[in-house]
């Protein structure tokens, strides 16, 4: 099982990642996203805090040409639940939740990104706080025209020093390949959530990245989340590429 670093190291553009898991020291659940792009649109992001999460938003705003795959909030949680994306999936599978329906069932709503011929995968993710399983999922184009849209779910007991990770390319290509087999296992063994988001950040091709975040969710051993209700986030760790290159944010009210 390798870590982070060693899984990404080498690889130009694993595209946008998911990654959701448990600390080493058996203590706390992480949660981490990241994007790497190359247009000056897509580039041209930074992370803001919202009220249930984060969002994306324009670096400078003159420079912003389409917002239509690149705005929108990777990070939001609803009725205790984390749900992490790489599209605007995160608010269809927020309102479904709230409306007493499942992760599963808002993203068969749901399809693969219309920006031919890449097909762009929508990767998602949901840890649940009452035992700390985790659901991953890829929505993918089954055939090279984007005919047919293939929708799969990983679902994960927690174990610590452990994650799992899903992409949203194999690598770089033209089309860009889509990502294929199960998520990846990852090694958790970093002594802290900071040193984990440096590890993710480092590993990530420095022509190529753009923002990283991560989450630390507080958690007890035994593997059940412990969220304070109205403050179950804990933003850890966030990088971009974008000035200031690391920022580090932290709301203490919310934890």
């Amino acid at each position: 099982m390798k870590t982070i670093n060693e899984y990404l190291n080498g690889n130009t553009y694993p595209g946008r990642g998911v990654l959701i898991g448990k600390s080493a020291d058996n203590a706390h659940y992480v949660a981490a996203y990241f994007i790497m792009g190359r247009s000056e649109n897509s580039r041209n992001r930074i992370f803001e805090p919202t009220e249930d999460g984060i969002r994306t938003r324009a670096f400078d705003e003159k420079k912003l040409t389409d917002p239509s795959l690149i705005i929108y909030s990777p990070v939001r949680k609803v009725n205790g639940c984390t749900v992490v994306t790489n599209g605007d999936q995160t608010d269809t599978v927020a309102c479904e939740i709230a409306e007493g329906g499942s992760f599963e069932s808002a993203l068969r709503k749901r399809s693969f990104e219309p920006d031919a011929p890449n097909f762009t995968p929508r990767i998602s993710g949901i840890l649940y706080p009452e035992t700390g399983e985790y659901t991953l999922s890829i929505l993918k184009a089954e055939t090279p025209d984007g005919a047919r849209c293939r929708r799969n779910f990983y679902n994960y007991e927690p174990e610590a020093g452990t994650a799992h990770l899903i992409h949203t390319y194999e690598h770089d290509g033209s089309p860009l390949p889509s990502f294929c087999g199960e998520p990846v296992r990852i090694a958790l063994n970093a002594p802290d959530a900071e040193t984990f988001a440096e590890e993710i950040w480092a590993g990530l091709d420095e022509n190529n990245r753009a923002l990283c975040a991560l989450y630390r969710l507080r958690g007890r051993r035994g593997g059940h989340v412990h969220y304070q209700p109205a403050h179950p986030l804990s933003f850890v760790r966030l990088c971009q590429k974008t000035e200031p290159v690391n920022v580090n944010l932290s709301y203490p009210d919310r934890l």
